[in-house]
């Protein structure tokens, strides 16, 4: 995150600790996601008029050009135990409901994960709105829901497979497939797939 500030700065010859820095990051939290944004997106963010934006993805084109992954290297997810790998060690021992996104290319390679929603001990609030925004910054052509229950019962609630068809419905509307909901139990409790369980 520091070197993303310190990179906008030096872009934007503003200060590392600026409102405009600080916004573009709000908006933009890696640098994937700016990389995707229009300059019509990054104008909307005060403080950044036109030729700002322009400069700005100037410079990230260009990086774009030259930075070329190590496809060795990018993390694909081709079954629930991958993605249960994948996320393990941070969700397992959770003591609250976690629910993250998991952002996939046309490959099934990872993008991004990300958290947007902590809930009670045994509730999670999740919005279709929240959940698909970054998903379309980032241009991605499918996702994962993983949540974890502190309880230690991977069971699906019905709460659990409502969400999944709904998210599953409005993934179909703006052509981004929901490929699966993994469910992690605490402590060692292991996973379920509403996919494998034929509840989506």
């Amino acid at each position: 995150m520091e070197e993303m500030r310190s990179l906008l700065a030096g872009c934007l010859r503003e200060s590392v600790n600026g409102y405009v820095v600080d916004a573009l990051i709000e908006n933009y939290p890696n640098i994937s996601e700016l990389m995707n944004a229009s300059e019509k997106e990054i104008t909307c963010i005060k403080g950044i008029g036109v030729v700002k934006a322009k400069q700005l993805s100037s410079i990230l084109e260009f990086a774009r050009k030259v930075h070329v992954p190590d496809a060795s290297k990018r993390v694909i997810v081709r079954s629930p135990q991958d993605v249960f790998d994948l996320v393990r060690a941070d969700m397992e021992f959770l003591q609250v409901e976690h629910f993250d996104v998991i952002g996939l290319s046309t490959k099934n390679h990872v993008i991004f994960r990300d958290n947007i929603s902590i809930g009670s001990l045994n509730a999670s609030i999740v919005h279709p709105r929240e959940a698909f925004k970054r998903l379309i910054k980032c241009s991605c052509a499918a996702c994962i829901l993983v949540h974890n229950h502190p309880s230690g019962d991977t069971t699906p609630s019905d709460e659990d497979i409502l969400l999944t068809k709904q998210l599953v419905k409005c993934g179909k509307v703006i052509g981004i497939e929901v490929l699966d909901h993994i469910i992690l139990g605490a402590d060692g409790g292991g996973y379920v797939s509403l996919k494998e369980q034929g509840r989506m």
